[in-house]
């Protein structure tokens, strides 16, 4: 019978304290900032400040400590119980992320499936015309504001469907990558990451010409009715995600250039490419519902 393996406890470490202020000076400075965001003034630029310290307080907290557990990890104290303590981590991490957007498709459902069909129907016809939204059409999606302002919806094609084309790609290029990893083919390894690595670039410089396209000669924006906040509030968090997701392949290149995995032990790289496929398949849900539908 074998010796069951002792389960690794680390040192205690202040970094779960610096987290907690940082992500304290976060909530802090985005709450001010959207606050004042009309009307600018001493507590706009106060709360753009404490935001900028928030995350550099995280950036920080984030370095130091996944620099230890590569550390404790390249020094050989982890067991496979805590190999296995990190794939369900990961996993209860991504699972939250999916509930995270399932309520954002929630209030896009909400409002297109339930509230404009409620406020059109029979019932409700005359009192919304009358009292909530004079000349309101039921239908989606809702290019007017009740105040009378009119936009454009953002169409499928274009730089959407381009975003939909690179991203699918990515999640190939870094299927390659990973493929690569488990045969020990380090040379197409690092060229199939840096491929994805660019891939998610051009997504996230398109996606910024498709909101300065939005602002400027749409006149869609975040004060643009149901429309306008549901679209900036899906794009914009997914955006967010893969910004970090590229963060996370960049970090990742690095360790492969220091030679930190091998085909049997690279729990890191998978992690990062269970979170890249998770945010292609959410693009490709947003891509349907938000753009197609």
């Amino acid at each position: 019978m074998s010796k069951p393996q002792p389960y690794y406890v680390p040192a205690q470490s202040s970094w779960p304290i610096v987290g907690a202020v940082a992500l304290f000076l976060v909530a802090v400075g985005a709450g001010l900032t959207v606050q004042n965001l009309e009307t600018g003034g001493a507590g706009s630029f106060i709360g753009n400040a404490i935001l900028i310290v928030g995350f550099a307080v995280l950036q920080y907290m984030l370095a130091g400590w996944f620099s230890n557990v590569v550390s404790e990890s390249l020094s050989g104290l982890y067991t496979d119980q805590i190999a296995r303590s990190f794939r369900q981590g990961m996993s209860w991490f991504i699972f939250s992320e999916v509930m995270f957007f399932g309520a954002f498709f929630g209030a896009l459902f909400y409002a297109r499936i339930l509230s404009v069909p409620w406020l059109g129907g029979a019932d409700n016809n005359l009192m919304t015309h009358e009292v909530l939204w004079p000349g309101f059409e039921a239908m989606w999606p809702l290019t007017t504001t009740p105040s009378g302002e009119t936009t454009e919806a953002m169409s499928w094609k274009g730089l959407p469907l381009k975003n939909t084309v690179i991203l699918l790609l990515s999640s190939i290029t870094l299927h390659m990558a990973h493929v690569s990893l488990e045969k020990n083919k380090r040379m197409a390894l690092i060229v199939w990451l840096e491929i994805t690595i660019v891939l998610a670039g051009f997504f996230l410089y398109f996606q910024a010409a498709e909101y300065a396209h939005a602002y400027q000669e749409m006149d869609l924006t975040l004060q643009s009715g149901i429309y306008g906040n549901t679209f900036f509030m899906l794009t914009g968090f997914h955006g967010l995600h893969v910004c970090l997701g590229t963060i996370f392949l960049i970090v990742l290149l690095f360790r492969i250039a220091k030679d930190h995995f091998t085909p049997k032990d690279h729990f890191a790289f998978q992690a990062g490419s269970w979170y890249w496929h998770f945010v292609d398949v959410v693009w490709l849900c947003l891509f349907i519902f938000v753009y197609v539908l």
